[in-house]
């Protein structure tokens, strides 16, 4: 093996532990920028709940592809009011030509 080789193969282990020991952080700072709508859109509790959970490395990666599978959050949004609900419309039967 060439020295070049040598030296490459050594940075790119480095690179990767240093990549992997930050992954962590990644994941909290991600959960801490989306804090304020995840509070607005599920409550001040919820949100708080559902943040924090995703803000633990390894608990929140977890959740999240719970999440992903199942098709829903575990912690569900607060209702909307009704004013701010959209307005479903009923089928109408099919007009049959005479």
């Amino acid at each position: 093996m060439t020295t070049t080789n040598k030296i490459a193969r050594w940075g790119g282990a480095r690179l990767s532990r240093r990549a992997a020991r930050s992954v962590p952080w990644i994941g909290s700072a991600i959960a801490l920028a989306t804090v304020a709508a995840t509070m607005r859109r599920k409550g001040f509790f919820r949100g708080a709940l559902d943040t924090g959970l995703n803000a633990v490395p390894f608990l929140g990666a977890a959740k999240n592809v719970a999440e992903v599978v199942r098709g829903r959050d575990f912690i569900a949004d607060r209702p909307r009011p009704a004013a701010d609900r959209p307005i479903l419309s009923v089928p109408r039967p099919p007009v049959r030509a005479r």
